[in-house]
């Protein structure tokens, strides 16, 4: 199961386990429960800490569970951890095992005070890049307090209960037994939802902050570069975000950031957050920021208003808020949202294997997104609304010739169609003769670009009709003092590589707003 390299780094993190475990299966007569006993014999194979243990009866088989020796503590995997959940794997060895986690140690004590009994099951893709945080979220809680137990379920080895349940979207998570939960979730997040005092303290402890001289709003590309080239002027530097990483966290293969072949979303987002905080930037992660009150004179404190209650001042502020997939706005589509309706294929393209599936969009990612489709569903009709796929040709040629693909152009699709449980298909508009077209399909993959995150400052900085936030070529915004970079602004072609530019110029743009005024702020004190 584990080629030579796999088990050597393996071997390594083991070396961090200081209590014995105990990897126990629950197998049955299949091929994946035979390869689960492989696995579960490699690793065992790799530390003395390690052992398997005796098999024992579970609801679900093939499972194993990874417990501490003599303990409850324990978490258990349905199906094997591979693909994006072999490091949830790895994290459930060491944590289990009684290393410590990187986990702030007010959030662990959080944790250790939950009162009552919570069983959390989390549906999975081995091929989601959101569902890791979920699983190794839950795990940790599962090892910190004994009366939360955490069973992470490979939804594609357990088929039949996934269409019982119509799980149609990962991660997807029920507490004791009823939804708790869908999409990418972090510790912090899953705390407040069962924690219902934690929005409350968050906000205390935020309100106590004193001003920064830089505040970035947005955890993206844009906002981490800006912190890191801020931070390193010797200026004190927040971020505030609501997802620290933003839309990279979405994107799987990343093949044109140069000087880096190939790298994956969330191998980035961690990358990004881990440069941030080596700089001793103040990180505020899940938090939403709704409203801009700008200082009311020059080199006065600006006020970003949080949706906690709390507020937080800055002498410049930064905004790098990203934007967020396009929906369709058609009749249908909000209520089959994570039931057959989804945007992204990597997370629930396997969901739908063997049945017949729509992209909507013709460009790069509606592309990309037939392409990685056709190789996990039966067929795939692209719909594009104009005359042309808007594509690059390298990736229209590949689509052209996979033999499960239709292109439909000049179509505009009207309707999602459901049963009241899940998706059947959609209507289109055929743009040319006018007639509707009905398409019997089983999933929706929306991929029409993007909206900026900017709503909240309607009325109070500078935008395009748009809503992109209006910016000149220093990243400067209507409002002396306040910069912006990245996918919110009119900055064009949005790119990854292009945000943390635009981000890096905004820091550098406001630095230069504030050495500018020290020598007014200077000439006050003296005339005092």
């Amino acid at each position: 199961m584990l080629d030579a390299g796999m088990q050597t780094q393996l071997k390594s993190y083991l070396e961090n386990v200081r209590e014995p475990i105990e990897l126990v299966p629950s197998p049955d007569d299949s091929p994946k429960s035979r390869e689960m006993t492989e696995l579960l014999g490699e690793i065992a194979a790799l530390s003395d800490k390690v052992s398997v243990a005796q098999a024992e009866q579970d609801d679900r088989s093939p499972s194993f569970a990874i417990r501490r020796s003599g303990t409850d503590i324990s978490v258990r995997f349905a199906g094997l951890p591979m693909g994006h959940e072999f490091t949830s794997l790895v994290l459930a060895l060491l944590h289990v095992g009684g290393h410590k986690p990187k986990t702030p140690e007010d959030v662990l004590d959080q944790v250790r005070a939950l009162d009552g009994d919570y069983h959390f099951e989390t549906y999975f893709s081995l091929s989601c890049q959101n569902c890791p945080d979920v699983v190794q979220a839950l795990n940790l809680m599962s090892v910190v307090n004994p009366r939360i137990r955490h069973t992470a379920i490979d939804g594609g080895a357990f088929k039949d209960e996934v269409e019982t349940r119509k799980v149609m979207a990962v991660p997807s998570i029920y507490l004791n037994g009823e939804p708790f939960g869908q999409g990418r979730m972090e510790l912090e997040q899953i705390l407040a939802k069962i924690d219902t005092g934690s929005e409350s303290k968050a906000a205390e402890k935020l309100a106590k902050k004193a001003p920064f001289d830089v505040l970035v709003v947005g955890g993206g590309p844009a906002g981490a570069a800006a912190a890191v080239y801020a931070a390193r002027k010797g200026i004190s530097t927040g971020v505030l975000a609501e997802r620290f990483g933003g839309q990279v966290l979405d994107t799987m293969g990343i093949e044109n950031f140069t000087s880096i072949k190939y790298t994956e979303g969330p191998k980035l987002g961690a990358e990004l957050e881990e440069h941030v905080r080596h700089n001793d930037v103040d990180i505020m992660n899940l938090q939403r920021a709704e409203a801009l009150i700008p200082a009311t004179e020059e080199g006065g404190l600006h006020e970003i208003r949080l949706k906690n209650g709390a507020s937080l001042k800055a002498k410049t502020v930064i905004l790098s808020t990203g934007a967020r997939w396009r929906q369709l706005g058609v009749t249908g589509e909000e209520q089959y949202k994570n039931k057959g309706v989804a945007y992204c294929p990597h997370c629930d393209g396997p969901l739908f294997k063997g049945k017949r599936v729509s992209v909507i969009g013709g460009g790069n990612s509606g592309v990309e997104a037939a392409i990685d489709l056709a190789g996990i569903v039966s067929h795939v009709t692209l719909i594009e609304y104009d005359s042309q796929l808007r594509a690059d040709e390298v990736l229209q040629r590949k689509l052209r010739s996979l033999k499960n693909v239709e292109v439909i152009t000049s179509a505009m699709t009207t309707e999602v169609l459901g049963d009241g449980e899940k998706v059947t298909g959609l209507v289109y508009k055929d743009r040319d003769s006018g007639d509707d077209r009905q398409i019997d399909l089983a999933g929706i993959f929306v991929q029409i670009g993007l909206v900026p995150n900017t709503e909240w400052l309607q009325g109070t900085i500078g935008l395009t009709k748009h809503g992109e936030i209006e910016v000149d070529a220093r990243g400067g915004t209507s409002i002396p003092g306040v910069f912006a970079g990245g996918d919110a602004t009119t900055t064009p072609f949005k790119q990854i590589v292009i945000a943390i530019g635009e981000g890096s110029k905004a820091a550098l743009s406001a630095f230069d707003y504030l050495i500018r005024l020290a020598p007014a702020e200077e000439e006050q004190r003296e005339a005092a």
